[in-house]
């Protein structure tokens, strides 16, 4: 019985397709360190809107959040959901959802 040995073509072929699957993976494992970035930045900032005692600088948080996030926000969906960022402060919405 005689095994047939890849041409060059198809071991490159192969070796193509293990590439593209190994990508494939990377940008995954990219995309959930960089989610996992954004999700701790967003705690630390609800931590310190909701837990800060120096009350100005967690006022400035505020503020900018106040100004910012309707400029940042792109769908109608994220809208509503922040749509009481005028809020932002002692009554945040923000800070509600965590607690709730």
């Amino acid at each position: 019985m005689t095994v047939a040995r890849k041409t060059i073509g198809e071991r490159l072929a192969q070796l193509e397709a293990q590439r593209k699957t190994l990508q494939i993976r990377l940008s995954k494992q990219e995309r959930a360190i960089d989610t996992r970035r954004k999700v701790l930045i967003g705690a630390l900032v609800l931590h310190r809107l909701e837990n800060d005692r120096d009350v100005q600088f967690a006022g400035g948080i505020a503020e900018w959040l106040r100004r910012e996030l309707p400029k940042f926000l792109i769908r109608d969906a994220d809208k509503q959901l922040c749509q009481s960022a005028s809020k932002i402060g002692s009554d945040s919405l923000l800070m509600k959802s965590s607690a709730g």
